[in-house]
């Protein structure tokens, strides 16, 4: 390789600089479509960079994450459907997510409901972690859709 490209490509970093772009969480996604940031904002909310990653648990890190997708998910969703998630495993089913939360070191939890209207809990290690979001049709006729992505991001800004 030419001189020129390698000191192109080559990058000095001060020793600050190596620690902060080392802590914060980078995030790379490429489509068909050609869209750019189809899973959420091209910059992260300030919540989500405040602590570095280095100091968050896997569980919170898994947490703060998903917060992301799913209210990237819904920003994509029309009046008539709710975000819900597949289930796999002992018995295949849909949860309508009502609530997230994460218990350290390495517990999430989704809180919700089936579509017949029974309350559901899927406890999950992160390193079982297995998300598939779903549009579902909204379970009563409302002005507007329950949207969870928003309450979980206020959360993190709360946090």
């Amino acid at each position: 390789m030419p001189q020129d490209k390698l000191t192109e490509r080559a990058m000095i970093e001060t020793s600050a600089e190596y620690a902060e772009n080392d802590a914060l969480p980078r995030r790379h996604e490429v489509h068909t479509s050609g869209e750019e940031g189809c899973s959420g904002p091209a910059k992260l909310p300030e919540s989500v960079g405040r602590k570095p990653v280095k100091e968050k648990s896997p569980a919170e890190w898994a947490y703060e994450r998903l917060v992301l997708y799913i209210q990237s998910f819904e920003e994509q969703l029309d009046n008539e459907h709710e975000v819900a998630m597949g289930l796999a495993g002992g018995q295949v089913g849909v949860l309508r997510i009502e609530g997230l939360g994460f218990f350290d070191p390495d517990i999430v939890t989704f809180y919700g409901s089936e579509p017949d209207g029974t309350r559901t809990q899927l406890i999950q290690h992160v390193t079982q972690l297995n998300v598939m979001l779903r549009a579902v049709r909204k379970e009563v006729e409302e002005a507007s859709p329950q949207r969870i992505g928003f309450r979980l991001v206020q959360d993190l800004d709360n946090a």
